[in-house]
This record gives C-alpha cells, sequence and structure tokens, in this order.
C-alpha cells in the first residue's frame, strides 16, 4: 500500500516499520486521541481464513486486557474491507534481537536483568490464561529509558490454533526458540513459554543460542534430543548460580523446569541480588540406567518480591565480598595519598598553597598543547578520542577543563581528536533486500531509505544500486540507502463466486490474470454459475498468475431404472443407492399375474429418463382382482 495510507477514519499509517511471518507493522497516528502508535496489518492469507479471524479478535481481545510495564499494550483492533489490524503500544527502542546482532553477548547481569522483565509479563500473561508460545529475541523491544516489554501475546495463540498450522505435524514458533514439546507438535503451555525464555536468557550470556543447524528440522531435533552445554562453557563469566537456573529452564521434561514463570523470575533476582543459593529445584543429569531425571527437594520459595522493591534490595545490599575488599583498597590508597601530601607539605617547597590555572588549550595541536600545560607546570597525557567536530591531531578538551585552578605538579588530560574508524562498504547489488539488510548490520552500518524501482527487470526486491557505493569507506553506523527492483505489480483477487463464466473471466481479462475451467455437481449453485476460485478470493497475485474457476454443473445427473417386479423394499433399496426417493403412491393397480401383487407394477419416471440426485419417484403397486360372482340356477316348471 502507498503511505500515508487511512486505515478507517481514525488511523493514519505513516511509515513502514518492519514484516514478520503474519503482519506488517506499521506507525501510525490516532487522529481521536493525537498520539503515535504502531498498528500491525495481517497478511491476506490469514484474513481470508474465517476460523483465524475469529480467534484472532477473541485473542486480541484477551491480549487487550493484559496491563503491565513490561507488555505491549493492545489498544484497538479492527477491520477495513478484508483487512484486519490491531493497534498497539509504539515502542521507542530497538528489539532485543537487534542488540544481539549489534552488541554480542550482554553482560551476565543486564541479561539476567532483562529475563527478569519478561518473567514478570510471562507472569502476568498466564494468570490470565495465556500462553504466549512464540518468545524469541524479536518479540523482546527494549525501550529507550531501559523498559523491557513483550509483545504478540495472544496472536501466536491465534496462529497456533489456525486450520492451517494445526494438521497433523505442524508447529509454531521459531524453531530456534520453541521447547522440545512444540518441536513434535504437542501442547504447549507457560512452561513452553519458560523453556523458550531459557534458550533467550543462553544466547544473551554466550552470544549464540543453544542449537544451531542447517535447517530447522535439524534444530527442532536437537531441542528434542541433544543435551545443552552449560553457558559458562562458552562464557567463563557466567556464575554458577545462573548456570543452574538456565539448564533448569531448558530441561527437556516439562516437569523438571520451573513450573511457571514467577518462579524462574524469584531464582533470577537471587542471581541479581548476589544471593548464590537457587531456591528452585535442582537438575540433576540423568542416571544412566533409566534416563530418568533425579529432582533435588527444597524448601518452597519465599513471596513475591515487587519489583520496586527488589531493586531498592539490590541497590543497597552488597552484591558480594568484592566491594568490601575494593572499598578496603580504595580507602588505604586514599590515606597513603594523604599521608603523602602532608609529607610534601611540611618537607617540600611550595605544596599545599601553591596552584596553577589549567591553561585553554582547546584547537591547538597536540604538541603546543604539550608545551603550554607542561610551561604551567603541570604534567601533560594525551589521550586519543574519535572527533568528528574537530580536525585530526587538535586537542578537544582537557580533564581538569580549562580555567580551572589545580595544584602544581598535577596530571592533566589531554584529549586529542583521533581519527573516525572506518569500515569498508560491502558491495549489496544482485543481492535478496533481507541478505542485504543482514550484510549491513553484520558489518557495523544500517539500513537507510529503500526505495523501488518499477522498471527493472530485475528479480522483485533484488538490490539494483547502493548509497555510499561499494568499496568505499564510511563510520559505523552509517545509513546504507538501497534501491531494489519493485517488479510486477501485484493485485488482490476479487470475490467472483456466484458470476457467470463471462463475467468471472472478464474481470480476471481486467486484472491481467490468467483463468482455467473446472466443473464440478453441486446441487445448492445454479448451474454456469462460479463455486469457488483457487487460490481463494483475497489472495495477492502477480500479473499472469494462474486463477482456477470452479463452475457449477448444478445437481448431479442419475438414470431412472425398471422398478417392475421390485418389491418396495427391493426399489427403495436400489433408488437410495442411486440418490433418489422412492415415493409409494397409495392407489394400487389390479393385476391378473399373481406375482405381481404387493409389487411395481408402474412408476412415475419412464425407466431411462435422467434425473437430478434427489429426485422422488412414485410407483403403483399390483393387487388381485375382485372374486368373480356366480349366478344362482335356473328353475324350471314341470311340464
Amino acid at each position: 500500500m502507498e503511505l500515508p495510507f487511512s486505515l478507517t477514519e481514525r488511523y493514519q499509517l505513516v511509515s513502514h516499520i518492519a514484516r514478520g511471518g503474519m503482519a506488517d507493522v506499521y506507525e501510525g497516528r490516532d487522529g481521536l486521541l493525537g498520539r503515535k502508535v504502531a498498528v500491525k496489518v495481517l497478511h491476506s492469507q490469514f484474513s481470508a481464513d474465517e476460523a483465524f479471524v475469529k480467534r484472532f479478535r477473541r485473542e486480541a481481545q484477551a491480549a487487550a486486557n493484559l496491563t503491565h510495564p513490561n507488555i505491549v499494550g493492545i489498544y484497538d483492533w479492527g477491520q477495513l474491507d478484508s483487512t484486519y489490524f490491531i493497534v498497539m503500544e509504539l515502542v521507542d527502542g530497538r528489539s532485543l534481537r537487534e542488540v544481539l546482532r549489534s552488541a554480542g553477548a550482554l553482560l551476565p547481569r543486564r541479561a539476567v536483568e532483562i529475563a527478569a522483565e519478561v518473567s514478570a509479563a510471562l507472569s502476568v500473561a498466564h494468570r490470565a490464561g495465556l500462553v504466549h508460545r512464540d518468545i524469541k529475541p524479536g518479540n523482546i523491544l527494549l525501550a529507550a529509558d531501559g523498559t523491557v516489554k513483550v509483545t504478540d501475546f495472544g496472536i501466536a495463540r491465534a496462529w497456533d490454533d489456525s486450520a492451517e498450522l494445526t494438521r497433523t505435524g505442524a508447529v509454531l514458533g521459531t524453531a530456534t526458540y520453541f521447547s522440545p514439546e512444540q518441536a513434535q507438535g504437542q501442547p504447549a503451555d507457560e512452561r513452553s513459554d519458560v523453556y523458550s525464555l531459557g534458550v533467550v536468557l543462553y544466547e544473551m550470556v554466550t552470544g549464540q543460542p543453544p542449537f544451531r543447524g542447517d535447517s530447522p528440522v535439524a534444530v527442532a531435533y536437537q531441542h528434542v534430543s541433544s543435551e545443552v552445554p552449560p553457558p559458562s562453557a562458552l562464557n567463563p563469566d557466567v556464575p554458577a548460580g545462573l548456570d543452574s537456573i538456565v539448564l533448569k529452564a531448558l530441561n527437556k521434561d516439562p516437569m523438571a523446569r520451573y513450573q511457571t514463570a514467577e518462579d524462574f523470575r524469584k531464582d533470577l533476582w537471587r542471581v541479581l541480588k548476589g544471593d548464590g543459593t537457587v531456591e528452585a529445584a535442582a537438575v540433576v543429569p540423568p542416571v544412566a540406567d533409566t534416563g530418568s531425571t533425579r529432582m533435588i527437594p527444597v524448601t518452597p520459595p519465599p513471596a513475591t518480591v515487587p519489583p520496586q522493591e527488589a531493586y531498592r534490595e539490590l541497590e543497597e545490599a552488597p552484591s558480594s565480598n568484592l566491594a568490601f575488599v575494593v572499598g578496603t583498597f580504595a580507602l588505604l590508597a586514599t590515606l597513603g595519598v594523604l599521608v603523602f601530601l602532608l609529607f610534601r607539605f611540611l618537607n617540600g617547597p611550595g605544596i599545599g598553597g601553591d596552584t596553577v590555572t589549567v591553561p585553554n588549550v582547546i584547537g591547538f595541536t597536540q604538541a603546543d598543547a604539550i608545551r603550554q600545560i607542561s610551561a604551567a607546570g603541570l604534567v601533560p597525557i594525551p589521550v586519543a578520542e574519535e572527533s568528528a567536530d574537530f580536525v585530526e591531531g587538535t586537542v578537544i578538551r582537557t580533564e581538569p577543563p580549562a580555567d580551572q585552578e589545580v595544584a602544581r605538579g598535577s596530571e592533566v588530560q589531554v584529549i586529542v581528536a583521533g581519527a573516525i574508524q572506518q569500515f569498508r562498504v560491502p558491495r549489496l547489488d544482485g543481492l535478496a533486500l533481507s541478505d542485504a539488510v543482514q550484510l549491513i548490520e553484520t558489518q557495523g552500518f544500517q539500513l537507510g531509505a529503500v526505495t523501488k524501482d518499477p522498471e527493472s527487470d530485475q528479480e522483485p526486491g533484488t538490490v539494483i544500486s547502493q548509497n555510499p557505493p561499494a568499496g568505499s569507506d564510511a563510520p559505523p553506523e552509517t545509513p546504507i540507502d538501497l534501491v531494489i527492483s519493485a517488479g510486477p505489480e501485484t493485485v488482490v483477487l476479487d470475490d467472483l463466486r456466484g458470476l457467470t463464466e463471462l463475467e468471472a473471466t472478464t474481470k480476471l481479462s481486467q486484472l491481467k490474470l490468467v483463468w482455467e475451467i473446472q466443473r464440478e455437481n453441486d446441487p445448492d449453485v445454479v448451474a454456469g454459475m462460479i463455486i469457488r476460485t483457487v487460490p481463494p478470493v483475497g489472495a495477492e497475485l502477480k500479473a499472469g498468475d494462474t486463477v482456477v474457476l470452479v463452475i457449477s454443473d448444478g445437481p448431479e445427473q442419475v438414470l431412472v431404472p425398471d422398478l417392475t417386479g421390485k418389491t418396495v423394499d427391493a426399489a427403495s433399496s436400489i433408488l437410495a443407492g442411486l440418490g433418489l426417493d422412492l415415493v409409494v403412491a397409495d392407489t394400487r393397480i389390479e393385476v391378473t399375474d399373481p406375482n405381481l401383487i404387493d409389487r411395481v407394477v408402474q412408476q412415475s419416471v419412464a425407466p431411462g429418463t435422467t434425473v437430478a440426485k434427489g429426485s422422488p419417484v412414485q410407483v403403483n403397486l399390483g393387487k388381485a382382482p375382485p372374486p368373480a360372482t356366480t349366478s344362482p340356477p335356473t328353475t324350471v316348471a314341470p311340464g
């Protein structure tokens, strides 16, 4: 669709944000309330599925009732013609997926903080009866103020229940993050969300998910059958307590995992507070002879600590003895400096009252600045720093700053502009847009404007040109603008049901589509009318695509058999096998042949006649003629 686009009178779509497996996400504006919103527009194949739409409406309404700081709020949902959409809170920030791609593994503490906030969101949803089913970095948003928000509650449930995805063997979610039970097509519950969050936590602290493979099937197989190496095997900075938590969340047996997201969150908070003990049951490796998993019984976890209080305790309580050791050394160092200064004050000339002013050397070359600071009786310490505002080799500032009074002989950091780090811009022409975006991000750049060229003869979505050009050097985070091939224009298939063949083919011709004709009997659709199309109504097609028109031949026709001489039961059975109904007339016909008594002697539809299935055939049965009457003997009078 061309932007800006009005989606009902209230919402206007301003710019495209992202495209996913179910929908496109746009930044929009709520004209009624005057606020920015995110609008998720479902793809047409889901909008055409009535069962999915019903589930989507139900689950979206349920998700809209979830109110929590860690859940992206759903404000509204609606429909414009065959387009369905939901209106959500617009989060100013990045997804965890983008952060992991650009930064790699996170510090264990930050990773635990994020997982704890996601657990809080899941706890609220689970208590409301909603299971997310698709927890992954792409559905976890990190707002600019540091808040963690989980999105797509309820929608995954509607998708999971759709006819397209619940056939035998179908699974939901991203293979990298779904649970063993989801990989096997079994029902998912809140423990499945715990497993998926365990995978995300594993990736946050190690920089990679626990299982990788050449295909989703290979990854799914590992979720079911392969053991997970502890995170500390890949990142030695992961503490033992966090190792235990992650491995417990990733247990393949749902009964051996955390049974609730709240239990998961409690253990994460214990790690954040430096408790060092994991109160929930720890998983013991499987016993070799049985393959079973043993649990170490422990005391029940303490009552839930509100996040605000937990943070307050976290700030007030020392996380380990390290703070005490560092503080002690800092105190000793401070005392040493004070003793040194006191000694110099008592024994050295001018120390204590001899101060100088830090000269202003901003804009000087490094050599000139060092001479000026040295001449003032200070010790210059050059420090390089990237800068786009100063010429390389000139002074940006000093620490302490210019004109500040300091003791003679003090050290002064001279911050000198260094060369901005440059990266080689990769060649992107000929790549698919998704591959180009991935290469841009992995090389340290970011995606700029994407323009479509409708006249290109290349495959749709292929990169035609770029700016900056390939091979040039540019600073990190530089936006790279792309021009891609637009390919043939897409059209939406109209509803052709109930039209004649001529009317339907005329419309398809106007849409530059090709058609094929198939016929079938349908007792409910008049012969010559369109029953349905393949693909269905609302499908997005390109010029030249083929549409199959299924045309009704009306009810199926059958030949009426000869029923003469048949009993009622035999005639009824014969007609039923042909899809016809037997009607026995009340009037019977006299027959002289005793073999035709109580049998069919006449039928309303002549044998060999073609009639529609379901038609009635009336028959008359034979009956014996009345007995003959005898005259009395004639009496002759005697002569």
